[in-house]
């Protein structure tokens, strides 16, 4: 009895204790528990969600939208109120931003920190379930926003063919952005470019899917490492998944009418190659895929991308892309449109799109849309959340921010990339490099002292930094020099008409350096960037009677091209002694450029895209069909004036003694190819050894040759190196005519050579 006793009054005692309103402390939810099962983690915080809140973490808004202010200020105050889910009541609290710091904090690093620290205490601590903010900015060529280096764009970066530098420099990116609070680089522009006449395509890197491959796994190699949680790394995003640089017309957003074949073989290297890296961020392109719209296509984002691909990040849809679904007449409304997006498997909406807020909640509670894709959705928005460690690390530190903000480093880096990428395109009877001691310079162009010119599209709104210009880069290479500067005319206007000034400019000194190209996006008629297409290729307005006058003034010339596309420079290439390919050469450009032109930089990029006559001759590129070869226009030759690959150099690079490895291999086997390289000149340089391959006859029709490896060799003068290239089943396989995969038994040619078409070796092995 006395035990019987004891236990009751035990019993008692625990059931006070643990009365509801008596209970010490809450319990902590499953999902705050970083020690649990990830997906323990995302079922518990999904189970405990409105809908409301879980169509607010689908939307992460462009800061730039009016919804959420007019000015920096006011749309600070809106990003509190839509994270704290009192700017609309039609969702929840919000997911994330979308280029945040560029639209709203156009400070130092460390007041971006503060801010994006403030953000998210809100999330943590005035919103019901407390889940952290997931911030993302374009990563171009540099954090777009103020405060951050700004990197050689799109070509010039892919004419280094330089695969280390690519991932020291989105390394540095990342530093940059994670150390202020941002967790996503966009705008990482993969896809191959296959028109010209796009504007957005300097945002990309090259024509050639085996490069623009390299490339998108050195990028997330670089920016999101092994570690994505790391402090000083973030989420790759790649764009603009499967593609939109083959648009009809060359016209933005125009639909790409290309077959699986064309899609597998040119377009889907590149990310196939980023996700096996690790990528976890794609967004969504705006154009029709041969008929369906990618925002509309389970089969582009769920099929191939996950289900093939193996890609397990977020989809983002492009600015305004729910609503490409109802201007290509695909669905009758916005809410229509977020309805067939949400089945299709686009994850996160970053344009305040009804489809995606309020007439996505109505179409769940109509029946119209399933509550299991949204928890689908959702519950990749929050495994990205974890991924990066938000929900136990959310916070920066502003004085690391200040520190990793621009630093020595990343300029100089920035200057290593805007060397490697100069192209020397022409050097007749070797003017350059130009003498230190000359007395007079003329430097004359539109873009010869434009700080903005020279940096490409997607950059800050607000740069804080110095912009090294060509201008500048001279003065400071030749102090002693009288360098007179004459603008000569606009970009693309006819005013100022400086022409005669200019001329005279040119006739008073010892040599002219001429610099032109094109106008970016953010600055009046742009004739290059997103939304800047263009139907012909040539100098833009008044600069090439620019050049004219210049060249008529008998001085020795120097061209200097700053443009994010290849330019159709007929005359120039014929009568203009030097040119110089700078492309978007970033802030410290001028002084790359200078480095080249007077010799203390020996140029080493080569041409990552083909250059053409003519606009009439697109499309153009390297890899093209057999059925091209032997024909021609009657106007015009059918070549390019400068190839793929193709650049010069102020030493002589020889080759020789081609080996392999062997002469018969299996279809699993491989084969490695040897070749020697060696200086014959007097300067020490850097060859860009490049390996092309060519399946003579397939049950299909292949190219006439494709790049399947490249390695840039540094040699003093006499020096000799081997290079090595390994040919494996990956390089030697085609799709067949049922779009099987395989390597076919037969013939294969291999070309050693210094550029598409300068083969200096060549060899051959069978496969059987």
């Amino acid at each position: 009895m006395r035990w019987m006793r004891l236990f009751a009054a035990a019993a008692l005692v625990c059931g006070f204790l643990c009365h509801p309103t008596l209970s010490q402390r809450p319990e902590t939810p499953l999902y705050r528990d970083p020690g649990q099962p990830v997906e323990k983690r995302i079922e518990d915080l999904l189970g405990r969600m409105t809908l409301k809140e879980k169509v607010g973490q689908m939307n992460m808004p462009c800061v730039y939208i009016n919804s959420l202010g007019r000015d920096a200020a006011a749309k600070q105050e809106g990003c509190r109120r839509f994270t704290l889910g009192d700017l609309t009541e039609d969702i929840g609290p919000g997911g994330g931003f979308f280029t945040l710091a560029d639209n709203a904090l156009q400070v130092g690093a460390r007041e971006q920190a503060a801010y994006f620290n403030e953000l998210q205490k809100l999330a943590l601590e005035k919103t019901r379930l407390g889940i952290p903010l997931l911030q993302s900015e374009e990563g171009t060529h540099g954090v777009m926003c103020s405060d951050k280096t700004i990197f050689p764009e799109g070509l010039a970066i892919g004419s280094t063919f330089d695969m280390d530098l690519v991932r020291q420099i989105w390394a540095a990116e990342a530093r940059e952005a994670r150390s202020v609070g941002i967790h996503q680089l966009y705008t990482l522009v993969v896809e191959p470019n296959r028109d010209p006449r796009l504007g957005r395509n300097e945002e990309g890197f090259s024509e050639d899917p085996y490069l623009c491959a390299r490339i998108a796994e050195s990028i997330v190699r670089g920016a999101q490492g092994y570690d994505v949680s790391a402090k000083d790394k973030v989420v790759t995003g790649l764009c603009h998944y499967p593609g939109q640089s083959q648009p009809a017309g060359g016209l933005e957003r125009g639909a790409m009418t290309v077959s699986d074949r064309m899609l597998w073989e040119v377009f889907l290297p590149s990310w196939a190659a980023g996700i096996k890296a690790g990528a976890l961020g794609v967004m969504a392109t705006y154009p029709a895929i041969d008929g369906v719209l990618t925002h509309a296509s389970a089969k582009i984002l769920t099929h191939i991308l996950r289900e093939q691909l193996g890609f397990e990040g977020l989809v983002l849809s492009e600015g305004g892309g729910i609503g490409t679904l109802v201007y290509e007449r695909v669905a009758a409304s916005q809410k229509e449109a977020g309805q067939i997006a949400l089945r299709a498997g686009v994850d996160v909406g970053i344009s305040y799109e009804s489809g995606y807020m309020r007439s996505l909640v109505e179409s769940v509670e109509e029946g119209k849309a399933s509550m299991s894709d949204i928890d689908r959705a959702v519950g990749r928005i929050l495994r990205q959340k974890m991924r990066l460690g938000l929900f136990e690390h959310p916070y920066v530190d502003p004085e690391e921010a200040a520190r990793a903000a621009h630093a020595e480093a990343h300029q100089e880096l920035a200057l290593r990339a805007a060397r490697e990428g100069i192209v020397l395109l022409r050097n007749e009877g070797n003017l350059l490099p130009l003498s230190k001691s000359v007395r007079s310079i003329a430097v004359i162009g539109p873009n010869a002292d434009d700080k903005r010119e020279q940096l490409g599209d997607y950059v800050p709104r607000r740069i804080l930094q110095d912009i090294t210009t060509v201008l500048a880069g001279v003065r400071a290479k030749v102090p002693n020099a009288k360098v007179t500067y004459v603008q000569g005319c606009d970009g693309l206007a006819a005013e100022p008409d400086q022409i005669a000034d200019a001329r005279k400019a040119a006739s008073d000194a010892d040599v002219a350096i001429v610099v032109l190209g094109e106008r970016h996006m953010g600055t009046p008629r742009a004739t290059d960037g997103e939304g800047s297409d263009v139907a012909s290729l040539d100098l833009q307005g008044r600069q090439e009677e620019l050049l004219e006058a210049v060249a008529a003034a008998g001085k020795p010339t120097v061209l200097v091209l700053s443009n994010g596309r290849p330019l159709s420079i007929r005359w120039a290439a014929e009568h203009v002694p030097a040119i110089v390919e700078a492309w978007n050469s970033g802030e410290r450009g001028g002084a790359a450029v200078a480095d080249v032109l007077f010799g203390d930089y020996n140029p080493s990029g080569r041409l990552p895209i083909t250059v053409p006559r003519h606009s009439g001759q697109l499309p153009m590129y390297y890899n093209y069909m057999p059925s091209k070869s032997g024909r021609r226009y009657v106007d015009m030759p059918i070549t390019p004036l400068w190839e793929f690959g193709y650049g010069l150099s102020y030493t002589k690079f020889e080759y020789a003694n081609l080996t392999l490895s062997a002469k018969v291999i299996g279809t699993r086997g491989s084969v490695d190819v040897t070749a020697e390289v060696s200086n014959a000149g007097s300067r020490a340089g850097d060859e860009l050894v490049q390996l092309y391959v060519n399946d003579p006859v397939a049950s299909v029709t292949r190219p006439v040759k494709e790049l399947k490896g490249f390695q840039k060799v540094s040699l003093q003068p006499g020096e000799k190196k081997t290079v090595k290239f390994t040919l494996g089943p990956d390089d030697l396989a085609l799709y067949d005519q049922s779009m099987v995969r395989r390597v076919e038994p037969g013939a294969f040619n291999v070309m050693v050579g210094s550029s598409s078409e300068q083969i200096r070796l060549r060899g051959s092995f069978e496969v059987r």
